[in-house]
């Protein structure tokens, strides 16, 4: 099973992707004009991986929790996508990719932090799926 994992943001959406079942890698993030050429892009990037399964980083406390929620749904609901999606706390996913890639390479907005971000939510799905297996 190809599953991949997104981190929607409202500048850039970072992508991983797992194809062995075990290792999430990061992907080149898709930089976001608007919603209708994110969503297509996002769609062409799952097609292009034949992707099974969506795991989406979704907030689940915080103040602006609920509105960024609406968004992230509404987001994916423009997916031209068949299979199964799962939404996952992206809690301190920014954070804990901005302290991974300390020290590695000077942080820029290119989006590869997002990226890094997708790549935690997506392990974050893997080791939770391994420990109730």
């Amino acid at each position: 099973m190809k599953i991949a994992a997104i981190d929607i943001g409202l500048k850039r959406i970072g992508t991983a992707i797992c194809v062995d079942g075990s290792t999430a890698i990061p992907q080149p993030p898709i930089l976001r004009k608007n919603r209708k050429q994110a969503a297509t892009d996002v769609t062409n990037f799952l097609k292009e991986w034949n992707i099974d399964l969506l795991v989406v980083g979704f907030p689940k406390d915080g103040k602006s929790a609920e509105e960024m929620q609406r968004r992230i749904k509404h987001f994916v609901g423009l997916l031209n996508f068949n299979g199964e999606v799962i939404y996952v706390d992206e809690f301190n996913s920014s954070i804990e990719a901005a302290e991974r890639m300390k020290g590695v390479t000077r942080q820029r907005k290119d989006g590869r932090l997002d990226s890094i971000a997708a790549q935690l939510i997506l392990e974050r799905f893997l080791f939770k799926k391994e420990v109730s297996q």
